[in-house]
C-alpha cells in the first residue's frame, strides 16, 4: 500500500533556504529600481548583483572556500551591504566587526575567528595598522590577506603589493556555471554569518548564524514590520549589528533602496530624508536624542511619517513621545544576536488608536508577540521553568526557541550548551506577559534590583527619570544598602544648560534632592533611587547600550547613610569621568 511517506524528496521540491536568493530575485524582479545610494553613487539592482558575483569569482581566485571566515571593518557604505551577499555566495562566512571597538578588542575577536581574508575600510587605516602590529606578535600563524576599500568613485593610488576592494570587483570573472553554484548553497543550516555579542554583561562571544535562519528572520522581520514593496530604507543602524538586524536581505528581498551614510548626525539623517524620501530606518534608543536636534520633517510632500524600528532597548516612553512629533512612526522590536535578530514585534491593535496618547505610549514600550517565523516564545519562572501567569505582573526569564536561532557559540561548547538548556534560547531577559500575549521586558537578570526581597525593575525607575524635563539620559543600578541589602542608584546626563562646571556645590545638592524627590510622587518608594550621580556623559559600548557593570562599580564604592537619608555627598563629575574611563577601559 503506497502512503504520502513514499513522496520523495528532489531538487524540485527541496532547495535550502538562503537569503543570498533574495539579491537574484531583485536583480530579475526589479530591474530599473535603485538598489544603492550612497552620495553621488547610485546602482540599479542589476548592478548591484553584477558586482556581487564579481566579488565571488574574485574571492573563490583567492582560494576562499565553504565556512572559511571573511571579516569585514567598515562603515554603513556599499562595499559592506555587498558583502552580506557576495561573501556566503562564495560559501564562505561574513563576520562584520564593530567600528566602535578598539584595536586590542578587534584583534582578540580576529584571533578567535581566524579570517582568511580582512577589509578595512579606509578611513580605520591606522586603526588597521595597530590591529596588524598587534597580530604580529600572536603565535597563532593568522595568514590573513588584508583588503582596503576606498570610496567608489574617488580611486586612489595602490601600491604594488596592496590589495584593492573595487580592483577586486572589476577583475572577478565569473562564469554561468560559476553564478548558478553561487545561489545554491549545499545546506541550509552552513553558517553565513559569524557575529560577535556586544559584551554588555560579558566578554563577547562568536555568534553563528546558519542560511536557514537568516532566511527566516529576513521575512519575519519583513512581516513584522509590514514593510511593502519598495522600500527606501536610510542606514542608521550598524550593519555589523546583528547584520542590520538581518534588513541587509529584507531590503532585497523587498526590492527596496539602501540609502547608505557614513556618519549618523542629525544632519545627514534629516538632509536624506528629504532627499531620497526615506519611509523606513532603525535605530537604538540612543540614536532618539540625536534625532532631537533635528528640525519636525515636512510632512506636506509625504503620504506619511518615517516608519521608525527601535530596539536594543527598552525605548523611555518621553522619548518616543518627542521623536514621533518630529515625523516619525516609532514601532517596538526586541531581539538579540543569538536570536538572528528581531524575536519580537509590537505589532499593534486597532482599537488601541482609541486609547489617550500615554496609554498608546506605554503599549507601544512593550517588546509584543513573536515573529511569525520563530517557533515559540514564553516567559517561565527561572527555578520551576512553569510558564509563569498573564497578569502582566509576574516576572520570569523570556525564552524562544525556533530556526531561525543560532546555531551555536563558536569554539565555546559550554556557553552554547548553557543558552540552549531546557530546549530553549535562554535570553537573560527578564520580563512579564500580559494577558493579551505581548511580552514586556523588565530588565536583564543582572540588572534586576532586589531591595528588601522585592525585585526592582530598572527599567521602570528609568521610565520614570527619563519623563522630567531635565533629564537627557538616565541609567539605574544597585547599590549596597545597609538594611535592604540593595536600593537603586541612578546616573544621570541632565540636558545641556541644566548644569556646568562652576555650577555651585548646595545647587548640585538641591538637584539631587529634587530628582529623588521627583521619584517619590511617581513611583513606590522603595524603588526610588537613593543616590543620584550626575556624569557628563554615561558610558556605553560600540552598540550605544549603556555599559551598566562599569556604573555597577562605581555605585559599590557608594553608601547610604540610613534608610531615610539620602548622602549630600557631592560626586565631582570630572573624578567620575575619569573612573568610568578607567573602568570601560578594562573591559
Amino acid at each position: 500500500k503506497k502512503t504520502m511517506d513514499n513522496l520523495a524528496l528532489c531538487d524540485a521540491n527541496n532547495f535550502p533556504l538562503t537569503p543570498i536568493t533574495f539579491l537574484k530575485r531583485a536583480a530579475e524582479c526589479y530591474p530599473n529600481r535603485t538598489s544603492i545610494i550612497y552620495g553621488q553613487t547610485r546602482f540599479t539592482w542589476p548592478q548591484t548583483y553584477d558586482r556581487c558575483c564579481r566579488l565571488t569569482a574574485s574571492l573563490l581566485s583567492l582560494n576562499i572556500r565553504k565556512n572559511d571566515v571573511v571579516s569585514v571593518l567598515a562603515p554603513n557604505i556599499p562595499a559592506m551591504y555587498e558583502m552580506h551577499f557576495a561573501v556566503p555566495m562564495a560559501g564562505a562566512v561574513l563576520n562584520p566587526l564593530n567600528t566602535r571597538l578598539d584595536a586590542k578588542s578587534i584583534t582578540t575577536i580576529l584571533r578567535h575567528a581566524q579570517p582568511k581574508i580582512f577589509c578595512i575600510d579606509r578611513s580605520f587605516e591606522t586603526l588597521s595598522r595597530e590591529i596588524l602590529h598587534l597580530l604580529s606578535f600572536d603565535d597563532s600563524k593568522l595568514n590573513m590577506l588584508v583588503i582596503f576599500i576606498d570610496e567608489t568613485d574617488l580611486p586612489k593610488t595602490i601600491s604594488s603589493n596592496e590589495l584593492n576592494y573595487e580592483s577586486l570587483i572589476r577583475r572577478g570573472e565569473p562564469t554561468s556555471s560559476m553564478v548558478a553554484h553561487m545561489f545554491r548553497v549545499q545546506n541550509e543550516h552552513d553558517p553565513i554569518s559569524l557575529n560577535y555579542t556586544s559584551g554588555t554583561t560579558a566578554d563577547p562571544k562568536g555568534v553563528v548564524i546558519s542560511h536557514r535562519g537568516a532566511y527566516l528572520s529576513s521575512l519575519g522581520a519583513i512581516m513584522g514590520w509590514e514593510m511593502g514593496t519598495c522600500p527606501v530604507y536610510l542606514w542608521t543602524l550598524p550593519m555589523f549589528h546583528c547584520n542590520g538586524w538581518t534588513l541587509t536581505w529584507s531590503v532585497a528581498a523587498r526590492g527596496g533602496t539602501n540609502v547608505c551614510i557614513r556618519h549618523v548626525t542629525a544632519s545627514e539623517i534629516f538632509k536624506n530624508i528629504q532627499m531620497h524620501g526615506v519611509t523606513h530606518m532603525c535605530c537604538v534608543p540612543t540614536v532618539f536624542n540625536i534625532l532631537l536636534q533635528g528640525k519636525p520633517l515636512d510632512l506636506s510632500n509625504r503620504s506619511g511619517p518615517v516608519e521608525m524600528l527601535t530596539g536594543g532597548s527598552s525605548p523611555p516612553s518621553a522619548l518616543v513621545k518627542k521623536v514621533q512629533r518630529l515625523g516619525f512612526h516609532v514601532i517596538h522590536a526586541y531581539g538579540l544576536t543569538e536570536a538572528t535578530g528581531p524575536a519580537l514585534f509590537c505589532e499593534w491593535q486597532d482599537e488601541w488608536n482609541r486609547l489617550p496618547e500615554n496609554q498608546q505610549l506605554k503599549l507601544k514600550a512593550r517588546q509584543g508577540v513573536g515573529i511569525l517565523t520563530l517557533a515559540e516564545t514564553d516567559v517561565k519562572n527561572t527555578q520551576t521553568q512553569e510558564s509563569v501567569p498573564r497578569d502582566g505582573k509576574t516576572m520570569g526569564e523570556i525564552f524562544i526557541k525556533g530556526s531561525s536561532v543560532m546555531k551555536g557559540y563558536l569554539k565555546n561548547p559550554k556557553a552554547t550548551l548553557e543558552a540552549f538548556k531546557y530546549g530553549w534560547l535562554n535570553t537573560g531577559d527578564i520580563g512579564v506577559i500580559h494577558p493579551d500575549g505581548h511580552i514586556e521586558i523588565k530588565d536583564r537578570s543582572k540588572d534586576i534590583i532586589i531591595s528588601g526581597g522585592e525585585n526592582i525593575s530598572s527599567v521602570e525607575v528609568e521610565n520614570v527619570l527619563y519623563k522630567h524635563h531635565k533629564v537627557k539620559e538616565a541609567a539605574v543600578v544597585a547599590m549596597p544598602h545597609p538594611v535592604w541589602g540593595e536600593t537603586p542608584c541612578a546616573f544621570v546626563v541632565l540636558e545641556k544648560g541644566e548644569t556646568n562646571q562652576g555650577v555651585r556645590e548646595d545647587s548640585l545638592v538641591t538637584s539631587e534632592r529634587d530628582l529623588i524627590e521627583y521619584c517619590r510622587e511617581n513611583m513606590p518608594r522603595y524603588m526610588c533611587p537613593r543616590k543620584v550621580v550626575f556624569l557628563e556623559e554615561l558610558p556605553k559600548n560600540g552598540n550605544g547600550k549603556f555599559l551598566k557593570p562599569v556604573l555597577r562599580n562605581i555605585a559599590n564604592g557608594l553608601v547610604v547613610s540610613d534608610e531615610n537619608t539620602v548622602s549630600s555627598k557631592i560626586v565631582q563629575q570630572r573624578k567620575e569621568k575619569r573612573r568610568v574611563n578607567s573602568l570601560t577601559s578594562r573591559l
